[in-house]
Order: C-alpha cells, then sequence, then structure tokens
C-alpha cells in the first residue's frame, strides 16, 4: 500500500460502508506526513470548522429514540406468570481503561482526550518494522484490580493474537491473555443496598472467571451519512477485560454488578473513567431456557444453558439493564414461536426497546489464536503481590460499614457518596467531617456525620446553574476537589450550629459559594455572610409572640390542646414563612408557640 494511501486510511478517516469492504474516500485536506515527536507520536491535525460535532450526533440519537418511544413500541416486561416459565442466563464482559500514564506496548502517552491521532506511536498504526515493548508499569493497576476482586494471580502469563479485520485495529489483530490469562477464580459480593433484584435475597457472589490484560481499538466516531471518523489516540491503551460466570440471573442484578465492579477499579485507582465517560465497556452474554430443563451449550465451564447471544458495547447501567430485558423477551418470543436461537451480536440503541442484529458470532476459530511470537512471558513476583494486597486501602463494602456505623449515614446516603463523582464524594465528605470536628471541637464523628452528609449529598446535590457542566455542576474530582472548599462548607456549617445564621440563610450562602465557584471567585463563608448582611439577628420577643398570636388558628389550637402536639410545626412554619428576614429561631419559637396555645387553655 502507497505511504499517502495509508496515511489517509488511518488519519483521513472518512471510511463508508460500501457492502464488506470498505472504500476510501479521499479527503480534500492534504494528508499529514508521519513525523517522528516524543516517545514516536504521529499528528494529524484536524479543522474544526469543518467538522460537525460528535455531541450533535449523538443528540440527533437520543431525540430519534424519544421520538421512536413516542409513536409506542411494545412493552419490554412481560407478565409475571410468563417469566416463571424461562430462566435467564447473563455472563458479561467488562472492558476497563487502565490508569496508566502510557499505552501497553508503546511509549506514547494513555491519553483520550487530546487532539485525535496525536498520542500514536509507530507501533500503534502497525508501520512495518515496528515491535511491541511491554510497559511494565501497566501491570500494577492491572494487579490492583485483580486483588480487589479476590482473583488468583498467576505467577506467569502470556501474550496471544487474536486475528479480525475491522478498521479500528490497524495491525489485523489484538494483542490479549486467551490462553495464559495473569488472573483466575475470583469473585465480587453484592448485597441487597446494592441495587439486585429481590429474588436474590440479601446477598449473592457472582464468580469471575478471569481478567486479562489486552489493547484497545481506534475510536470510531460515527457521523450521519455512513461516514466513520478514526481516532487512533485509543490504539493500544491499556485494558483489562474482566469476565464473570454466567451466573447472574436477573437485569437488575447484572447492572447492580456492573456498578459495583465501576465502584471497585476507581476505589483502588485500578481506572479513573466510567461508562459515562466511556472509559469502561460492558458486553453481556444472554441466553434463556425453560426451567427444569438443560440444553446442549455451555459457556465459560458452565452447562446446560440456552444458546446464547451477545450484546456489545453497552454504555450506561441502564443501558445493561434495558437491553439484557430486551434480549430476553426477544429470545422467549422466539422459542415459544417454535423457532431457535441463533448465536450473533446484538445491538442495542439508547432508548430503544428491541437489539438487532449486527452480525454472526464469530467462533474460535475465526479468530486464530496464537502465542505473540514477539513478547515474552510476564512473570510476577510473589513480592509485588504482597504489597499491593497491602496497600490497596479500603474497599467499598468497607466504606459503607465504617459510614453507616461510625457517621451515623443511612445504607442509602452512604452508598451515595462511594459512588458519586468516581468516589470523590466521599472523600469531600471526609474532608469536610474533619475540618467541621476540628472547629467544633467535642462534635462526635455520629452527630457531625449525620449534619456534614445531609448537607454533601441533599444541599450540595440541589445546586444547578445555566453555566454550570450539567453532568457535574460541582466540578467535583474523584480526589474529592470541588467549587465550594470543603473548608468554607465545614465554616458554614459551624456557624449554623451556633446558630449565628439561620438554615435559610446557610442556603442562601451555600448558592452565593457556588457562583463564586463557577466564576473561579474565592470569598470566604464569614465575608460573604458580612457583605450581605445574614448574620442572625433574633426577633425581639415581643414581636414573636405578635406573630404567633397571628398564624394561630381555632382549629388547629383546638387539636394541640387535644393532644396532637404535632401541630405546632404546622404553625411554626407558618411563622417561619411569614419572617421574610429570617430572624426567627426555631427552638425559641416552638417555646413561644407553646405559651400562648397554654394561654388560650386557661381562658
Amino acid at each position: 500500500m502507497a505511504p499517502t494511501v495509508l496515511r489517509r486510511y488511518l488519519f483521513g478517516g472518512q471510511l463508508p460502508y460500501t457492502g464488506c469492504l470498505r472504500q476510501l474516500r479521499h479527503s480534500r485536506k492534504t494528508a499529514q506526513s508521519m513525523r517522528p515527536q516524543r516517545h514516536h507520536t504521529t499528528h494529524a491535525s484536524t479543522d474544526s470548522s469543518s467538522v460537525d460535532p460528535p455531541n450533535a450526533y449523538r443528540k440527533q440519537l437520543k431525540d430519534e429514540a424519544k421520538l421512536r418511544k413516542a409513536d409506542g413500541g411494545k412493552k419490554s416486561n412481560k407478565d409475571n406468570q410468563r417469566l416463571d416459565e424461562w430462566e435467564l442466563t447473563v455472563g458479561i464482559e467488562i472492558h476497563a481503561q487502565l490508569n496508566t500514564a502510557r499505552k501497553l506496548f508503546s511509549g506514547a502517552a494513555s491519553t483520550i482526550n487530546d487532539v485525535p491521532n496525536t498520542r500514536v506511536a509507530l507501533f500503534d498504526v502497525a508501520m512495518p518494522g515496528s515491535q511491541p515493548t511491554f510497559q511494565r508499569e501497566t501491570l500494577i493497576p492491572a494487579l490492583r484490580a485483580a486483588l480487589a476482586l479476590n482473583c488468583n494471580i498467576q505467577r506467569t502469563s502470556r501474550f496471544d493474537r487474536k486475528h479480525y479485520f475491522h478498521w479500528d485495529q490497524p495491525s489485523g489483530y489484538q494483542i490479549t491473555q486467551y490462553y495464559e490469562p495473569f488472573a483466575k477464580d475470583g469473585y465480587i459480593i453484592l448485597c441487597a443496598h446494592d441495587g439486585i433484584a429481590k429474588e436474590d435475597g440479601e446477598k449473592i457472589k457472582i464468580g469471575i472467571k478471569q481478567i486479562q490484560m489486552e489493547q484497545d481499538t481506534a475510536k470510531t466516531v460515527s457521523q450521519p451519512g455512513g461516514i466513520h471518523w478514526l481516532d487512533c489516540n485509543r490504539v493500544g491503551l491499556p485494558l483489562i477485560e474482566i469476565i464473570t460466570l454466567p451466573q447472574i440471573h436477573h437485569p437488575s442484578t447484572a447492572a447492580a454488578l456492573v456498578r459495583k465492579i465501576q465502584t471497585i477499579l476507581h476505589a483502588v485507582d485500578a481506572c479513573v473513567l466510567g461508562l459515562q465517560s466511556g472509559g469502561l465497556r460492558a458486553d453481556v452474554n444472554v441466553s434463556v431456557r425453560r426451567r427444569g430443563t438443560e440444553e446442549r451449550h455451555s459457556y465459560a465451564g458452565v452447562s446446560g444453558l440456552g444458546q446464547r447471544t451477545e450484546i456489545k458495547n453497552l454504555s450506561s447501567f441502564k443501558a445493561v439493564e434495558d437491553a439484557i430485558i430486551a434480549e430476553r423477551d426477544r429470545q422467549i418470543d422466539v422459542l415459544e414461536s417454535g423457532g431457535t436461537i441463533e448465536g450473533e451480536t446484538r445491538g442495542w440503541t439508547i432508548g430503544s426497546t428491541e437489539t438487532v442484529r449486527l452480525r454472526g458470532k464469530e467462533g474460535e476459530v475465526d479468530y486464530r489464536y496464537m502465542p505473540d511470537p514477539d513478547l515474552g512471558p510476564v512473570v510476577i513476583g510473589e513480592d509485588l503481590i504482597e504489597h499491593l494486597r497491602s496497600t490497596l486501602g479500603v474497599l467499598p463494602d468497607e466504606e459503607v460499614d465504617i459510614l453507616t456505623s461510625q457517621y451515623g449515614l443511612t445504607i442509602k446516603d452512604a452508598m451515595s457518596l462511594v459512588t458519586l463523582n468516581n468516589g470523590g464524594r466521599v472523600e469531600y465528605f471526609r474532608e469536610v467531617v474533619d475540618e467541621y470536628q476540628r472547629q467544633t471541637s467535642g462534635i462526635d464523628s455520629a452527630t457531625a456525620g449525620r449534619l456534614c452528609g445531609n448537607w454533601v449529598l441533599h444541599e450540595m446535590g440541589g445546586l444547578s446553574s445555566p453555566f454550570a457542566d450539567e453532568g457535574n455542576p460541582l466540578q467535583m474530582t474523584s480526589e474529592g476537589q470541588c467549587i465550594i472548599s470543603s473548608t468554607n462548607l465545614a465554616s458554614l456549617l459551624t456557624y449554623l450550629a451556633a446558630n449565628k445564621i439561620t438554615g435559610k440563610t446557610a442556603k442562601k450562602v451555600l448558592a452565593i459559594l457556588f457562583e463564586n465557584g463557577l466564576e473561579t471567585k474565592e470569598e470566604t463563608v464569614e465575608a460573604v455572610i458580612e457583605r450581605e448582611g445574614l448574620w442572625f439577628t433574633p426577633l425581639p420577643e415581643q414581636e414573636m409572640e405578635d406573630l404567633a398570636r397571628s398564624v394561630l388558628d381555632d382549629k388547629t389550637v383546638e387539636e394541640i390542646l387535644a393532644g396532637k402536639t404535632g401541630k405546632i410545626n404546622f404553625l411554626l412554619g407558618k411563622m417561619m414563612r411569614a419572617d421574610a428576614e429570617g430572624r426567627i429561631d426555631a427552638v425559641k419559637a416552638t417555646e413561644v408557640l407553646n405559651r400562648v396555645i397554654e394561654e388560650r387553655r386557661q381562658v
């Protein structure tokens, strides 16, 4: 192939379908020349003015999905009686991008956010004469992930070639660990609070067959008109593939498993990007069989299963659950009508109600697996394994236990803290609690935890602005950095606990701190309160008594005097709403209300 044509193939990226082959559409721009840079990278410039933003096309797909739903589609859920006759079996393959600085077999930087095709080494794009060099540091996050998932680390593992042709794989094969993966025989425990199906009870154990290291492929950005752009920055990024045993029997449990694995991988710093960011992708293998029967198929060492189909590249937890439901219902429909299930790869579109056939499922022979002759074995020392095991840190289940037992949080709030912002929310929470306890010496962890947890989760969770990132308005990082500093939030809660400001005022100050953060403006809580004149000045007692009498009504007073003391809160709410300046202390106001109501009794 001529060098110019090769460069256009790799970096022009406009490859429309023409039958089973792809036809090159020549770009109007001059093909970029290959030029060596640091780490042997290649660079291809892009003209953003002539390119439709990928997000616009994604929005178009979502809008089309909404229209399809509006037109009406068949419901995914069948009645329980029908489902009781069939058993669903699901196995999941999760591809997770490792948290490394370099690619798996080249020195190119491991990044997907740079200008397309600027982080590409010669080996990544299969330049003749280039050879792989295993980057040993990529093994560390892979081992941390495997240990966190309770796997047995193999002292020796090897790389294999998986042969297939597709535009996203320049070399015509993927380097993976098919025969001798580096980790085997793991498991994960899912609990009721993880969101598993109620049929699975309080706890379920799902086996992990193996975890293997492998290369990622180029990123394909689909455009209208059958056009596909390629970004080779992703070629060769280090992945781990986590293969579960087919022991899942409910769609919600499958989604819970993917969610928990993502949380675990973030907790041990093995992966920093999740489903929504494209750093983690899930493929699900779905089969059904009549309950009490044995079929002739087997998968991952489990026999007696029905013919499975694979749904690839699911990019959200909801997509995992919805796609499994749709495919389960499709297979049941086919079998009940006398048909047979074909082993095939199927696709799922956001907002759809049905899976669609993509291609027949390839078998092992088609991939022609063979040991990679250019790579030696990976030998892992026991001392490295033990060091990583001892430095894993706190895993999500243990974190939830600590948050509920020591900090007084509910399981629901604890789970939210652990999972939000890739673990960043719980880091932020801990910093706020530590600072709050420092400022209010003597407050126990449970009292501080409940107060701080409410504000970190619920009050801050309600903040929004048209100028904020819709997906992460607080700009919370996985390390717990936020546009509202932990010191400022702790100070705000300290003033609130000391009755120097009211709850209403505290919420107003929080909103101001949020707006300041969006504008990268630094201001202390005290400065905001001073500038806005928000220090609490209690309403004089006589004025409070007058206000209390003004909100009384005969019916409510009679109910309170008859023993329905909870009605006092209704009157307290009326007082608080009538006080536009926020000068009422709730405790004092309750005392005044009780006194004036008792005066009614004596009359």
